[in-house]
Parts: structure tokens; C-alpha cells; sequence
């Protein structure tokens, strides 16, 4: 049985040492034969890294490690042509300073590798030295120069919840990925990747010539895990394995193309025992969304559901991110759907991708909003109440976690809108709990707020926001006479005579009490039959 290649991206080290390797070379050899300038968009740990490498390898000639792969005979491996890599996804960089070093430290590697000498090499004209090193590295070899950049956003992103410092960094970068468009007589190809896609104008300066392949549908499973692949390359690894469980929580991530898995997960769970765990969001913490969502009072349930414009998810600027965009390139939303617009262009559907993402980003948001609370705790409680309809003990566990929040949380989401930050705060703590839950649920008369499903429960939610200092019991509860009034349970009716229970339920916060102030509930009453 083949080894697992957990954390390694480097092409040589898993072709040389037994380890499992998903063959990505028919889609490489389309690349290679076409126009050979490239840009793909990934979320991390998909194995950006790994195909870069292997782009490195195929174009210095590296026969061997290609022996048994699609492309070993279709390809002039004598033909070799010298590689310039610039990979930026070690280490954190704070400073525009430190761009500059790293910049510099990679151009001297390169000349090392390649055995040419920029002249007159200095840190404070890192664009000169890399137009030069592309030149002269052809005139050696005889061959067009190849540039790989690997994460070349990083920089950007490691500063995204700080616009001046990232701002710096992205005149940093622009600056040297500018020569690509004035040298592309002496390139054979090029290939960048990253998270994001950051605009043409504000980072690449004109770069037309890179062909973005990241939704191109020949293109969907360049990187990342099939069905198929799983089933060849990994069977004997996954034996026993529910492969429905498995698709639900890892699968799902969409390009326009055949779904994939992210091999990062599918490889921890196998070396793990298969142990279902978050361990592509464990990976990296998402604060700068967390940051953005603070900034722009940007509500939780308004994630479901979504639909938008190409605008959206083509690109964005540091001064003007939509959390939208970076949820989706950042890979926390992907692609459901497109349909064409009747005014022309696309609209793109987005979800979440799977069950892993789910759980972990609304843990992760629940803690954010909350800050100080046990999760763990709040979490089998509330499981408890809602399975058991131990309503309560629901008023009870919801009160309870309010209170806990530290005051300044509500100070900071104190706005007219504010019924919102309840909303968002409610919605992570009970899809924390995989509670099925479907936010602005709509029916022929309007939209409840939520709509909850756990087991054999199903509870339609409306919540009201009251701004008066001192709230009195309200008879009846607004928030449930609306539900009643607007029949939002009706359309569960045909799951009531299946069995499943269904409840009306009302909520009503305070501003000042900073808490839920009344919870009232009733169960839909089963239609009476015409002859009774």
C-alpha cells in the first residue's frame, strides 16, 4: 500500500518515494500545449504547491519522475527550459521591507539554480533584476524562460485586515509581476496561483495575456480529489469507509466542473483512523473574516441562499473587499449553481461547500460573537433542549447564552438593524449543533426569519427586536402572532403526517436587556378532516 504524501509538495519526493499520487498530467499537457499563460485561484491546501512543482520538473527535463504518468510519451523531456519559481507561501510578512528581502531572496536563489548573474543585483530594484534574470536565463539555456509564482497573494492576505500595510504590499508584488507583461517575447509559459484574485488593475497592471482558468470548466479538477480518484487511488486506504459519510462532510467543492474533494482532508482522515474531523479549517483561522464581518456588520443568515453577479467573485480590491468575495475564494462558499441573467451576464448560487465547513466556520463565527463562552458546553445543552422540544429549557439555554456574551459585543452591533446580530448569533450556535437550518424560510405569504430542523422536530422562528427600556410582556407574542398570521408552518404540513412535530415559535429581544425578553410557542395543529 502506497504512503500517504501528508504535507509534502514537492513533485521528486512523492514520484521517488512510494507515495500516493493523483495523476494530474492530462490536464498539464492541455496547459503546456496551449497558450501557456495561466492564473488559477484556489482555496489553501488544495495542492497549488504540488502542481507548480510539477510544472517546475516537467520543464527542466526530469524524465524519470514522470515514467507511468500520461505525459511521459508526450513529451520532449530533452527540450528543457529554464525555470524561474517564486513561491511566497513561507512564513508571515509584516512589513514592506520584508517583502522586499523575501523578493530579493528568492531572485538570488534563482540566479544560483539557473547559474546567471543579474548586474548590478540590488534589494531596491527587485523588477530590473528579474527582467534580467529572464533574458539572460534564455540566452543560456537557448529556450524561452518559464516563471512559476506560487501564493502570490499571501502578502496581501497575511495584512488584509490592515488596508495601508497590504495596500504596500500590493505596490510591492505589482511591481515585479509588471515584467511578465514586458518580457512575454522570452517566456514560454507562465503560471501563477493564489487564494484570491485581486484585480488585473490594481495588481497585475495590465497582464492580459494570463488566461484565468480558475472556473473553466476543462480545468474543474486540476486540483483537489474526484470520486474516481478516491475509489483508484485510495481504496484499499478508505476500506470500510461509508463513502456517503464521507462525500457529506469533505466533498463538494465546485468549479464548474466534476466536485472535489480537499486532499487535505481526505489524507488526515485516513491517517487519522478515520476520525471525522475539521482538519482543512483547523488548518488556518479565518480572523480577517472574522475582522471584515465585525467591520461591515455583516450578518450570518444572509449566507445562505446566495446569489450573485460575476463582479462579485471575479476579483476585489483591497479597499473595496466584499466578504462575499472572500468567503468564496478563501473557499468557505462555493459554486451551487449558474444560470445566465436576463439582462445579460451570469448569476452565480453559492453554498457552503460541506459538512466539515459548516460546522467549523459556525463554531468559529459563534465564538467570535460570543467571545468568552464554553461553545462545548452551550452546545450539548441546547442539542438537548431543541431533540427533546423541552421548550423551557430552550428559553432557558438561549437566555443563558446572552448573558454570557460580554457587553461590548452589543455595543458594537447597537444599530437600528441590530435584530440581525441575534439572528447571526442564533444561526451559528444552532448549525454549531448540525441543526438543519434554513434562514429567511419562504412561503407564499412571506418569509419566516428560521426555520429549525433537528430529528423529528421542526420549529418555523420569528424573531422580534423591542427598543423600549423596559419591556412588558407582550399577549399576544408579536413574533408568534406573525407566524400564525402569516401561516409560515403550513407548508410542513405534509411532513406533520409523516410524523415529524411541528412548532410555532416566537421570539422577542430587548436592546436594553440586551437578551431575549419573551419566548412563547405553540405546536401546528393537524388539519381537520372534511367530514368531521
Amino acid at each position: 500500500m502506497k504512503k500517504l504524501p501528508i504535507g509534502i509538495q514537492t513533485f521528486s519526493a512523492i514520484r521517488e518515494d512510494n507515495y500516493v499520487y493523483i495523476d494530474k498530467t492530462p490536464l498539464v499537457h492541455q496547459m503546456v500545449n496551449s497558450s501557456g499563460r495561466f492564473f488559477l485561484s484556489r482555496p489553501r491546501r488544495f495542492g497549488k504547491s504540488l502542481l507548480v512543482d510539477t510544472f517546475k520538473e516537467l520543464f527542466e527535463g526530469s524524465q524519470t519522475l514522470f515514467k507511468g504518468l500520461f505525459i511521459e510519451d508526450k513529451w520532449d523531456f530533452s527540450n528543457v527550459h529554464p525555470v524561474i519559481k517564486l513561491s511566497f507561501g513561507g512564513g508571515v510578512i509584516e512589513s514592506r521591507a520584508e517583502l522586499d528581502q523575501a523578493i530579493y531572496n528568492l531572485l538570488l536563489d534563482n540566479q544560483k539554480r539557473l547559474g546567471v548573474e543579474c548586474l548590478q543585483f540590488s534589494i531596491h530594484d527587485p523588477a530590473g533584476c528579474l527582467a534580467q534574470l529572464i533574458r539572460l536565463a534564455a540566452e543560456r539555456y537557448g529556450q524561452k524562460a518559464v516563471v512559476l509564482v506560487d501564493e502570490y497573494d499571501k502578502p496581501i492576505l497575511d495584512n488584509i485586515d490592515q488596508p495601508e500595510v497590504a495596500a504596500r504590499m500590493r505596490e510591492g508584488l505589482k511591481n515585479i509581476y509588471s515584467v511578465l507583461k514586458e518580457q512575454d517575447a522570452h517566456l514560454q509559459f507562465i503560471l501563477m496561483t493564489g487564494v484570491t484574485k485581486f484585480s488585473k488593475v490594481s495588481l497585475f497592471s495590465g497582464m492580459n495575456q494570463l488566461q484565468d482558468i480558475t472556473l473553466n470548466q476543462d480545468y474543474a479538477t486540476l486540483c483537489g480529489y474526484t470520486q474516481t480518484d478516491l475509489e483508484a487511488d485510495f481504496g484499499e486506504h478508505l476500506k470500510g469507509v461509508d463513502r456517503d459519510k464521507l462525500k457529506d462532510w469533505y466533498n463538494g467543492y465546485q468549479f464548474l466542473g466534476e466536485p472535489v474533494y480537499n486532499p487535505f482532508d481526505i489524507l488526515l482522515f485516513i491517517s487519522e483512523k478515520y476520525r471525522y474531523r475539521n482538519y482543512w479549517f483547523e488548518t488556518g483561522n479565518p480572523s480577517f473574516l472574522m475582522k471584515l464581518f465585525r467591520q461591515k456588520r455583516y450578518f450570518l443568515p444572509s449566507l445562505e441562499k446566495i446569489e450573485v453577479g460575476e463582479e462579485i467573485l471575479d476579483s476585489f480590491d483591497i479597499e473595496q473587499i466584499h466578504p462575499i468575495t472572500l468567503l468564496y475564494q478563501s473557499g468557505y462558499l462555493t459554486l451551487d449553481d449558474v444560470e445566465e441573467s436576463p439582462w445579460g451576464g451570469l448569476i452565480y448560487h453559492l453554498r457552503i461547500p460541506n459538512k466539515e465547513v459548516k460546522l467549523a466556520l459556525n463554531n468559529e463565527l459563534f465564538t467570535d460573537y460570543s467571545q468568552e463562552l464554553d461553545i462545548t458546553g452551550y452546545q450539548k445543552s441546547l442539542y438537548k433542549a431543541l431533540a427533546s422540544a423541552d421548550f423551557p429549557d430552550i428559553q432557558q439555554q438561549i437566555e443563558s447564552l446572552f448573558a454570557g456574551i460580554p457587553w461590548r459585543n452589543f455595543t458594537q452591533n447597537d444599530l437600528p438593524d441590530a435584530e440581525g446580530y441575534y439572528a447571526s448569533v442564533l444561526y451559528a450556535w444552532l448549525s454549531s449543533i448540525n441543526a438543519t437550518i434554513i434562514p429567511e424560510d419562504l412561503s407564499n405569504h412571506g418569509q419566516a426569519d428560521m426555520t429549525i430542523i433537528l430529528g423529528e422536530q421542526i420549529y418555523v422562528t420569528e424573531i422580534k427586536l423591542d427598543k423600549s427600556e423596559s419591556y412588558q410582556t407582550q399577549t399576544p407574542n408579536p413574533a408568534l402572532a406573525q407566524i400564525q398570521a402569516k401561516n409560515y408552518a403550513q407548508k410542513y404540513l405534509a411532513q406533520q403526517q409523516a410524523g415529524k412535530t411541528i412548532y410555532q415559535l416566537g421570539f422577542v429581544f430587548n436592546n436594553h436587556a440586551r437578551n431575549l425578553v419573551q419566548c412563547d410557542w405553540q405546536t401546528l395543529a393537524m388539519p381537520r378532516a372534511e367530514n368531521d
